[in-house]
């Protein structure tokens, strides 16, 4: 944008794209593989995929060693979290917010229809995670749910704002949103093994110590996340196309991973954290952009990807 153009701007849309280009910094600082997956959205969605990155980052740095490198105890942090939760509710309200992420963030979501049923499950994740306890299959299925399939959730609004959805279409694509965020989500307990278990002092997996985990429960667990990206297909194969590539280069590299973890001795996997080098996940954007890869298989199954929403 030319200083021309921002001096005609009205004050707030100046603002606005202010905050939207703050966050869009930080998909940028903080992961570079949904930072090249967004580069495959169309402007609008890659703006509204931005600004929920954004919020759902800043909350997850508060419990992950952010406040507290910067002193806050743990109460500190809670309340933090408290304020944040009531000012993304307040701003989706008003359509504003002094705070640049929520505000970006608010405004994606008074466009996608984005409301408390997904922020609300959202923030009781980020407030788990300050508490020291193991998880319960039950309690980890929940965490799960608002860590990362409500994410999931949240970006399919953003793909499906102007565009009409049978109910039992919005199904199956809701159904792929929460498998693929779980997978998501269980990848990076699989990553991030010795910073949970060792710096943050959490144990995820129920009746599997993060820092000692055996083969045996290494493949279970793969198992599992595999089970997840295979039920996310049938829904990213119905997304339009203008956000189906951008969704299957995040499957894809998010697959990879699985195999590079798979690939990693347990021993190794507790130490290190796995990670796809850039030249294959170049590798992995060719191969979407070529149309290749399981989300572009057709079975007698899928109907026809849904029209193009119009543009926001």
């Amino acid at each position: 944008m030319t200083a021309q153009t921002a001096a005609a701007q009205t004050p707030l849309a100046r603002y606005t794209d202010a905050a939207e280009a703050g966050a869009a910094v930080v998909i940028r600082r903080y992961s570079t593989s949904f930072g090249l997956a967004c580069r495959l959205l169309a402007p609008p969605q890659r703006r509204d995929i931005e600004n929920v990155y954004a919020l759902v980052r800043i909350a997850d740095e508060a419990v992950d060693g952010a406040a507290a490198e910067a002193g806050l105890g743990t109460e500190a942090v809670l309340d933090q979290l408290a304020r944040l939760e009531d000012e993304t509710l307040a701003a989706i309200g008003l359509g504003y917010s002094t705070n640049p992420v929520v505000h970006a963030f608010a405004g994606t979501a008074r466009r996608a229809g984005i409301g408390p049923e997904l922020t609300g499950p959202f923030f009781a994740s980020m407030r788990r995670d300050c508490d020291p306890g193991g998880h319960t299959e039950d309690s980890l299925g929940v965490y799960i749910h608002g860590s990362a399939e409500v994410v999931g959730l949240m970006c399919l609004k953003v793909f499906l704002a102007g565009v009409g959805v049978l109910p039992a279409e919005r199904a199956v694509l809701e159904e792929s949103a929460r498998r693929l965020g779980a997978a998501f989500q269980k990848v990076n307990f699989l990553r991030d093994l010795r910073q949970d278990g060792q710096e943050l002092g959490r144990a995820y997996f129920p009746g599997v110590d993060p820092l000692h985990v055996t083969e045996a429960e290494k493949t279970r667990l793969l198992a599992d996340l595999r089970a997840d990206l295979d039920a996310a297909l049938p829904g990213l194969r119905r997304l339009p196309a203008s956000s189906r590539r951008a969704v299957a280069l995040a499957h894809s590299l998010f697959a990879e991973l699985a195999d590079r973890i798979e690939a990693c001795p347990a021993e190794v996997l507790v130490t290190t954290r796995v990670r796809v080098p850039a030249l294959a996940k170049l590798r992995l954007a060719a191969a979407v952009l070529l149309g290749l890869g399981p989300a572009f298989a057709h079975d007698a199954g899928p109907s026809p990807a849904l029209p193009e929403r119009r543009a926001a």
